[in-house]
This record gives structure tokens, sequence and C-alpha cells, in this order.
């Protein structure tokens, strides 16, 4: 399987979870039991460099995607993975809007943890 037909995807997922190191890993971490609340304040002080390249990677991920499907639709090939990627970067996507948004609403991220604890 070449790794080409599924850069979009294989993109989009790492620049995803490197966006959920800040708020959504931390925070599954410490749901789980895993970690503490200072696992989760040590992450979050690099919010500021992980947001952004969970965004720029996700936004590279479907330039890819949409390049590689203008591409094969203009010679009339065969999308290969298309909906495999597609999925991937829709999943991507999730991750990213949900780091935001614990992000932007930290009282959010507060009642979740404390109706888990």
């Amino acid at each position: 399987m070449k790794y080409g037909i599924f850069k979009a995807g294989a993109i989009s997922m790492s620049a995803a979870l490197v966006a959920s190191l800040c708020c959504l890993l931390p925070l599954i971490v410490v749901l789980l039991g895993l970690g503490s609340g200072a696992f989760m304040m040590i992450t979050m002080q690099y919010r500021s460099m992980f947001l952004p390249v969970g965004v720029i990677g996700v936004g590279l991920g479907y330039y890819h995607y949409l390049r590689e499907r203008r591409r094969c639709s203009g010679i009339g090939c065969a999308f290969a993975g298309g909906k495999f990627n597609l999925t991937l970067l829709l999943l991507a996507t999730g991750i990213v809007v949900t780091a935001f948004v614990l992000e932007l609403f930290p009282q959010l991220t507060s009642d979740i943890l404390q109706t888990a604890m």
C-alpha cells in the first residue's frame, strides 16, 4: 500500500493528535484516572503551539485531499482511498474543534471534570 494515497488522512490525524495534546488528551487521561490535574496543567502551557499546529495540519490535509481529488477527476483515474481519507479528515477536524471548544470554554472543561470526579 502506498503512503501517497493516504497522505491527506495521515497528515490531518497527526496534526489532530498534536492539537489534542494541550486539552483533549490530558482531559481523557485525568478522566480515566491515569494522571492528575498537574499533568493537565503542564500540557496546557503549550496550547499556544499545539492548537495552531493542529489547525495548519488539518488544513494541509484538506489541501492534499482536494488536490488529489481534482487531479484524479481531471485525468479520469480512480481516486484510491478517497472515503478513508475523508473519514480521517472529518475525524481530525472533530478532534481539533473539540480541543478549541475546551480551550475557549474553560468552564465546560471544569464542569466535565467535576461531573466525572
